[in-house]
């Protein structure tokens, strides 16, 4: 496996991140625990040593389950990057939008990342977890009712307390991570990013690259889409957000797998998947330091962890970007590379 420095620290992680959001199940229409705590050990085995997790992920349930699959690992050996500043629990900050738990029973969901709140969050998370620190702790989204220095002076007091080692925001833009820096070290800014979503590319990534902060890449699979197994009128199962994203409309599918058809030789030459070719490009970005994979079971998390052997030359590279800009995918906007 392949290890980057986020950022300006001595926080090394894999090219190739492990994303527990699925296996938390909420908003992917439930989840198998025994399946995910499979997938992230197996992930492991083969140097995918970094984790992404959150709270929210099925309301504790993808941390508890990251803590259980990493039990009797070396610690020192694990990287644990979690969240904060999504309550479910806490009806306070701005509401964000409905949803249900994995129970099926409806939830609020609020933005808030004061600090008494943040205090909060760190000791339910290390405890999910079961361990005594946090490698990377990143606000999962701006929270507009709290000044951000009031929230990153907390994650401060945090890591000179030792139960955070770095400090990272998420989809921050970059007048607000301007702001967050003048009080804390960021390390990191995890945003969506993909083939077929690039817009951090205007402004985010120059910044990032400016700035020595690393560029998280989070739905580099755009939440399937590009694996090339998803064909017109693929179903979800309830619960999943995926089913209301113009990026699955019918047509989209059927553009983006055409586009997916022409990757096709070059990824058999490599003797590697579409997954696995899609994940090499995303982590050979500008800026882009690592790419969040998400898996289910063993065989994706093995999959996913197949990208590390993968090189791409420059001719390549040149080709699969002169492929991106023909593909243009409709529907709520048009999106192009």
């Amino acid at each position: 496996m392949e290890y980057r420095k986020l950022g300006n620290s001595d926080l090394n992680v894999s090219v190739i991140t492990f994303g527990a959001w699925a296996a938390g199940g909420w908003m992917w229409g439930g989840n198998d625990r025994n399946g995910a705590v499979k997938a992230i050990r197996a992930g492991y085995n083969l140097g995918m040593t970094s984790i992404d997790t959150a709270p929210i992920y099925g309301q504790g349930t993808s941390e508890e389950i990251v803590g259980e699959a990493i039990k009797g690992l070396p610690r020192d050996k694990v990287q644990i990057l979690t969240k904060y500043g999504m309550r479910w629990d806490l009806a306070k900050g701005n509401f964000d939008f409905k949803s249900a738990d994995n129970s099926g029973k409806s939830i609020d969901i609020y933005r808030y990342a004061g600090k008494e709140s943040i205090i909060e969050e760190v000791e339910n998370s290390l405890r999910r977890l079961g361990t005594d620190y946090i490698d990377l702790y990143q606000i999962h989204w701006p929270d507009l009712t709290t000044p951000i220095q009031e929230t990153m002076e907390t994650v401060a007091s945090l890591i000179k307390q030792g139960k955070v080692r770095h400090a990272g925001v998420c989809n921050y833009n970059v007048k607000q991570l301007t702001e967050a820096r003048k009080y804390v070290n960021i390390v990191s800014n995890q945003v969506p990013y993909s083939m077929v979503k690039r817009d951090i590319e205007k402004d985010v990534v120059p910044y990032c690259l400016n700035n020595n902060i690393s560029i998280l890449a989070y739905s580099p699979m755009q939440g399937g889409l590009l694996s090339g197994k998803m064909k017109p009128g693929y179903h979800f199962e309830p619960g999943d957000h995926r089913a209301n994203s113009y990026f699955f409309n019918d047509e989209n599918i059927e553009r983006t797998n055409a586009f997916l058809d022409k990757l096709r030789p070059m990824a058999a030459k490599k003797g590697a998947t579409l997954a696995q070719l899609v994940l090499r490009w995303t982590i050979e970005q500008p800026a882009i330091t690592i790419a969040l994979a998400g898996a289910r079971n063993e065989k994706q998390s093995v999959e996913n962890a197949g990208a590390r052997m993968l090189g791409l030359l420059h001719d390549e590279v040149v080709f699969i970007n002169n492929e991106l800009a023909k593909l243009n995918l409709v529907g709520d906007k048009v999106v192009a590379a």
